[in-house]
């Protein structure tokens, strides 16, 4: 998280403090090797954007109460548990610069933890007396597999569309920032309307969010990234850039870009990256996201001026400009 971020969620300092009492207390295991695992995911909290969104959306629309603290830990679960998940199909070895579950203890536990921490969260939301919660959570996760699904099944699809390319990221990662900041309105008694816009406004930073992660897979530098790169060409995974070079780069250029994803030269990630840097598919992609984070920005339009929406304003910016 960036500084000026930081600083700008002053607001809800102490109810993110109570997101990680709560979340630390309902993995609490009685078996030390849990323990373990637990504790070692429990770095991957990070920027903790998801909890975020739900507690600033909350203060923006209305008051924050106990029910927003629950659904800021639920969700924070859910994405963690997206993340093992995730180390597993891409044979990550490392996160937030240290290693992966996967890699330190093998793919059955990392799989078992991920399932660990779904099974919590759902236990957890269980808890409100709503069922409201519950079910867009649900529906959610069940989205979010789907998008994983349909990336799955168009693994090594060199003609990926872009319409396609956006159906995948708006279901694995935009649906939960969306379901974030719909729940965080609907806590605090927005009108329906609001509540959707503000949901419209979690899926636009969520595709955003995705489309410079991708980008830092393809052109970052794993140092300030902190995790695995160049996982999305191990996969066969063809991300915003690259669609948009086999959609305009010269013929030769497309057939290098092919036979370099098809190949199994070690140093292939780095002649991607060369290819494709001089191109404009790279500042394509740049542009798309920006897109997105103004029309995120619009939904906030009708939101009364607070230190909450300021908060949302820099989040959605944060995206943007967010290095790893």
């Amino acid at each position: 998280m960036s500084r000026s971020l930081a600083s700008l969620t002053d607001c809800i300092e102490a109810e993110l403090r109570q997101v990680a009492v709560v979340f630390d207390t309902e993995l609490e295991s009685k078996l030390s090797c849990v323990r373990a695992l637990v504790k070692h995911v429990s770095r991957f909290r990070g920027k903790m954007l998801r909890p975020m969104l739900v507690l600033l959306t909350g203060k923006a629309c209305g008051n924050l109460t106990p029910a927003h603290i629950t659904i800021a830990t639920v969700v924070e679960m859910a994405h963690m548990s997206t993340l093992i998940h995730d180390d597993v199909l891409d044979d990550a070895e490392l996160r937030r610069k240290g290693p992966t579950i996967n890699h330190l203890r093998g793919n059955e536990a990392a799989i078992l933890l991920g399932d660990y921490l779904i099974s919590h969260s759902f236990h957890l939301c269980s808890s409100l007396d709503s069922q409201m919660a519950s079910r867009t959570i649900a529906a959610t996760t069940n989205e979010v597999c789907e998008g994983e699904l349909l990336q799955i099944d168009n693994r090594g699809n060199y003609a990926l569309t872009e319409q396609t390319y956006m159906e995948i990221i708006t279901r694995k990662t935009a649906s939960l920032c969306g379901a974030c900041c719909l729940l965080g309105a609907r806590l605090s008694g927005a009108t329906e309307e609001l509540a959707q816009k503000m949901e419209r406004y979690g899926r636009r930073i969520g595709e955003a969010f995705q489309i410079q992660d991708d980008l830092l897979d393809l052109v970052g530098d794993v140092r300030d990234v902190g995790k695995t790169l160049g996982t999305d060409i191990e996969k066969g995974k063809m991300t915003l850039p690259m669609i948009h070079f086999m959609r305009t780069a010269p013929k030769q250029h497309r057939d290098l870009l092919v036979s370099l994803l098809t190949g199994n030269e070690p140093d292939r990630a780095e002649k991607i990256r060369n290819l494709i840097l001089p191109s404009p598919s790279v500042e394509y992609a740049r542009a798309k996201a920006t897109a997105l984070i103004n029309e995120a920005l619009d939904c906030l339009a009708e939101l009364p001026e607070s230190e909450a929406k300021t908060a949302l304003v820099a989040a959605a910016q944060f995206v943007l400009d967010r290095p790893k």
